[in-house]
């Protein structure tokens, strides 16, 4: 450890953004890298604690306090090498990860937390702009091909993971680039495509073949896979979305979140639209239903994109905005967090219910909104309750559905397989990934439900474990 009172001696200080006058009207990255002596300094405060809980709470296992004390020494390459032991993809988990492993910090048990993020961002991009990293040529082949179906960060770490293990690795995406969630469903002020090209371009290089416009399971059988190739690994995600089922809702006016982010992404590449199908917020009073951060990025894209006003509801209740006694440290707890969208501007309303949906020629103009509370009923259970005499509605041009997502899309490639579903929809799987079909896994959000990117690269290096495994009967892979 370095600096033994450096938690002492400095507060935390976070990287700062761009502006808003000058962000909002473009889609470039909103934060700023932060200096190299920022980040060293940061990394100071990073107490090298006997048990550190950030390695507990971290899906991936990061070294955060070995890495930390490394940065506060200027050993950026000993540093890049321990985090890339772990993280397959730190350049996006350091930009878009909520930093669970933040939340789980010692200092943060009477103190602000270490910027483990940020510090974990300076790394990598130290790295690349060092000439750090370069492609790694296999030497050793084992003479396995083993397809990936999907190229979000599941498959995208499963990929790497296998061929590192010296496998033929194909990645197979239905869409016309390589990303998945990471390029169409993220906006570009948050991740930067240039970021996503500059890692596959990489994967490329070291012998990844990727296969894109193919859809498994409609223009490519699913079973002539498992014939092809010796190992099958599904990491399709959980695309889903959960619906808004009341009155109103065949009006037009009204998408899914997923729908309005994926075409304003393809816009932003010059991709145009027919106006029937175009889902634009400019002059619009735009609704988001739904508060977390799907909901948050949909109200950054409309802030660009000129809406005259944005109203963001939520039936849950308002966050506290620290940490309370039903979520103790080290737990994540479910505090009120303000994004850079929404330092943008916009409203956010709570414990709003959503009755119907009011409209005019077909289109949505309004919503019919009660204001409800939580409580629970002789069980236990917890319970919404509509208050009486709050009945209000909201005028609306466009509504953009941000509720989250239930399970695996099912027609095509879960259908022809016929794979066993768990309770909530997802794949089921053994421990080992496998599904009941002897050599096809399974990873991701396909197989844990929606969550978060780093639990999703987590979900693909284990995944990749097991299947190195029961190709060779050993693995010399992680298994985190």
């Amino acid at each position: 450890m370095g600096e033994l009172k450096g938690f002492l001696k400095t507060a935390r200080k976070t990287a700062s953004y761009r502006p808003v006058c000058e962000r909002v009207k473009d889609y470039s990255e909103v934060g700023i890298l932060p200096e190299e002596n920022h980040s060293q300094e940061q990394a100071s405060r990073c107490m090298d604690c006997g048990t550190p809980f950030c390695h507990w709470a971290c899906p991936v296992g990061n070294y955060i306090p070995e890495w930390n004390d490394l940065v506060f020494k200027k050993q950026w390459q000993e540093a890049y090498t321990l985090l890339s032991a772990t993280n397959n993809f730190p350049e996006i988990t350091g930009r878009i990860c909520p930093a669970v492993c933040e939340y789980s910090c010692v200092l943060g048990i009477n103190d602000d937390p270490v910027t483990i993020r940020e510090n974990e961002l300076s790394i990598i991009e130290y790295a690349f702009s060092h000439g750090l990293i370069k492609p790694r040529y296999i030497k050793e082949q084992r003479g396995s091909s083993i397809a990936i179906v999907g190229s979000g960060p599941a498959g995208l770490a499963c990929a790497d993971q296998l061929n590192k293990a010296g496998h033929k690795v194909t990645v197979f995406e239905r869409d016309n680039q390589a990303g998945g969630i990471l390029r169409y469903g993220i906006p570009d002020f948050k991740l930067e495509k240039w970021i996503l090209d500059r890692r596959i371009k990489l994967l490329e290089k070291e012998g990844i073949d990727f296969r894109v416009s193919v859809d498994i399971g409609v223009d490519y059988p699913a079973k002539k896979l498992k014939k092809e190739f010796d190992a099958v690994c599904l990491a399709c995600g959980c695309r889903q979305p959960r619906d808004l089922k009341i009155e109103g809702r065949q009006l037009k006016g009204i998408h899914f979140a997923m729908d309005y982010l994926i075409q304003a992404n393809r816009r932003i590449k010059g991709i145009d639209f027919p106006q029937d199908e175009l889902i634009d917020a400019k002059g619009k009073k735009v609704i988001i239903i739904g508060g977390g951060d799907t909901g948050a990025d949909c109200l950054g894209v409309a802030h660009r994109q000129g809406a005259s006003c944005i109203t963001q509801i939520e039936i849950m209740p308002r966050p506290a905005e620290c940490r309370s006694k039903d979520f103790p440290w080290p737990q994540y707890p479910l505090i009120l967090k303000t994004s850079s969208s929404h330092e943008e501007g916009g409203e956010r309303q709570w414990s709003v219910l959503t009755k119907k949906f009011n409209g005019e020629n077909n289109r949505v103009r309004e919503l019919s909104c009660v204001k409800v509370e939580f409580g629970e009923d002789v069980k236990g259970c917890p319970v919404i309750k509509e208050l009486h005499g709050s009945e209000f509605t909201i005028e609306s041009d466009l509504v953009v559905l941000a509720l989250g997502f239930l399970h695996p899309e099912k027609k095509g490639l879960l259908e022809e397989l016929g794979l066993g579903l768990d309770v909530r929809g997802n794949v089921k799987t053994g421990r080992d990934f496998m599904v009941s079909s002897p050599g096809i896994f399974s990873c991701g959000d396909m197989h844990w439900g929606q969550s978060l990117v780093v639990r999703a690269i987590s979900e693909g290096r284990q995944a990749a474990y097991y299947i190195d495994q029961y190709l060779t009967g050993e693995s010399h892979l992680p298994v985190i």
